[in-house]
């Protein structure tokens, strides 16, 4: 006997369930994926980010967001939670919930071994639909390495590779940079 056919839900359903919801899931095509707790390495960076991100925006058009900011990527219908993101301008959002934001500028995640494949993968490749987006970022959390690709001219993605401590990171549509000094302050490597 075949078990019956789970029903897809609507990306309304979705947002309906998921505001309800202790924990973060992802959405893609009718189907929702649980998002899985990260080590102190993984929240450490993030939050070295974070905070210089925000210093920085301070009294400028830009906002950043931790990872409980939904990002909709509406070309692709996926709802996902980038660890960092900022939006600069005017945020736009789906609804007025105000929490799925429409157009950032600058996406970033963070890597671990359970992510790194679809987040440089299926998952960027979504993000490169976003008109939005200047600036994706892959940062690893046991090593010193960030990956920054820039979008240029006719939808090309320039890579980047940083190693050194000493690296800055210029993000000129947030007007901004992050130094890796600062982004693995405190993180064993």
């Amino acid at each position: 006997m075949n078990p019956q056919p789970q029903p897809r839900l609507t990306p309304q359903d979705y947002l309906a369930w998921e505001r309800r919801q202790e924990t973060r899931h992802e959405f893609f095509d009718g189907e929702i994926f649980a998002m899985t707790g990260a080590s102190r390495e993984h929240n450490l960076v993030c939050l070295n980010i974070a905070a210089s991100l925000h210093t920085q925006l301070r009294g400028k058009p830009c906002e950043v967001y931790n990872n409980d900011m939904r990002v909709k990527v509406s070309e692709t219908g996926m709802y996902t939670y980038p660890d960092i993101v900022a939006a600069c301008a005017e945020p736009r959002f789906e609804d007025a919930e105000v929490d799925t934001l429409l157009n950032p500028v600058v996406i970033i995640e963070v890597l671990s071994d359970s992510t790194e494949q679809y987040d440089r993968g299926a998952k960027f490749r979504h993000y490169r639909t976003v008109a939005s987006l200047q600036d994706y970022l892959l940062v690893a959390q046991t090593e010193c390495r960030v990956e920054h690709y820039a979008r240029e001219a006719a939808g090309r993605w320039l890579l980047t590779e940083y190693r050194g401590r000493d690296d800055t990171i210029d993000l000129p549509a947030a007007g901004c940079r992050l130094f890796l000094r600062e982004m693995y302050e405190r993180v064993p490597l």
